[in-house]
């Protein structure tokens, strides 16, 4: 099973643990449609994507509504530390929910002690989370962008909005990414693998960039809310299917930009259009099962 856990920023939204199906311009969940834009339900479309492609189970998602209060975020994960020895996922990935340190550290101890250790996903607050507990190397792969990834390159912040000055300048400039990858590795502020998503897509491995994606360059994919998350998703449910961390991270970042191409990309496009290309982009990569 892959389960994804992420917040939608919708007041009302309870708790909620079930199958996900990409249905356009939305994604459903139990009764619950919620719109395709960005964030979780981005990701979530993604990997559905990938999941149906493959004839593979879909995604499940425990998913809640949070608007920034971060009750719902701490219900999300005080939920997984109760349940993850039963829900036994193979692959558990932690998305939009508002950084809690010690409630990462409860999780991370939870998955210790629970009988099948998943492979395990962050990004957005999640990965905030992580990297603020310490815990980053206990996590298989992040999925930060340039300015994320300054962050995690930091020896003293605990949220990107206090990353130091010249860090933060520094992630202005793509060309810097391989200093930041080797920095965060040293400062033990990464996971196993490393896809820093921007123009140029940057696969790290123990300090090291091992790989890069820059073609075909579609820049109208940076204008894009939800673009870095379907890469997430897909990177996630490619792993599921079993592929190697490296190899599922340099066909994403691939299909995201052949997406955008396909779709002829604009400013105005919206993430769910980009992620209904995705079946005729593995086919045109004879990705199969």
């Amino acid at each position: 099973m892959m389960l994804i856990c992420g917040t939608v920023p919708i007041e009302n939204l309870p708790l909620t643990l079930g199958e996900a199906k990409f249905e356009g311009e939305s994604l459903s969940v139990n009764n619950f449609k919620i719109p395709c834009t960005q964030g979780t339900t981005a990701m979530t479309g993604a990997a559905f994507s990938v999941t149906d492609y493959l004839k593979l189970d879909p995604p499940q998602v425990l998913i809640v509504g949070d608007t920034g209060r971060g009750k719902g975020s701490n219900s999300l994960y005080e939920y997984l530390i109760q349940r993850l020895g039963v829900l036994l996922p193979d692959v558990l990935v932690l998305h939009y929910c508002l950084p809690n340190i010690a409630l990462m550290r409860s999780l991370c101890e939870s998955i210790r002690r629970s009988s099948k250790r998943p492979i395990m996903v962050a990004d957005a607050g999640s990965m905030y989370g992580a990297k603020a507990a310490g815990l980053a190397t206990e996590f298989d792969i992040f999925t930060p962008d340039p300015c994320e990834m300054g962050f995690l390159a930091d020896p003293d912040a605990s949220h990107p909005a206090y990353i130091n000055k010249h860090l933060f300048e520094a992630n202005a400039n793509e060309g810097k990414v391989p200093e930041l990858v080797a920095t965060a590795y040293q400062l033990k502020s990464a996971p196993k693998l490393l896809l820093v998503k921007g123009a140029v897509d940057y696969i790290a491995r123990e300090g090291k960039v091992i790989d890069t994606v820059s073609e075909p360059d579609i820049p109208e994919l940076e204008a894009i809310g939800g673009t870095g998350d379907t890469i997430t998703g897909m990177v996630s449910a490619f792993v599921y299917a079993g592929m190697k961390l490296h190899e599922a991270a340099k066909i994403c970042a691939t299909a995201n930009r052949m997406a955008g191409k396909l779709a002829q990309a604009e400013v105005a496009t919206k993430v769910w259009q980009l992620i209904t290309q995705f079946p005729v982009v593995f086919e045109q990569m004879k990705i199969r099962g």
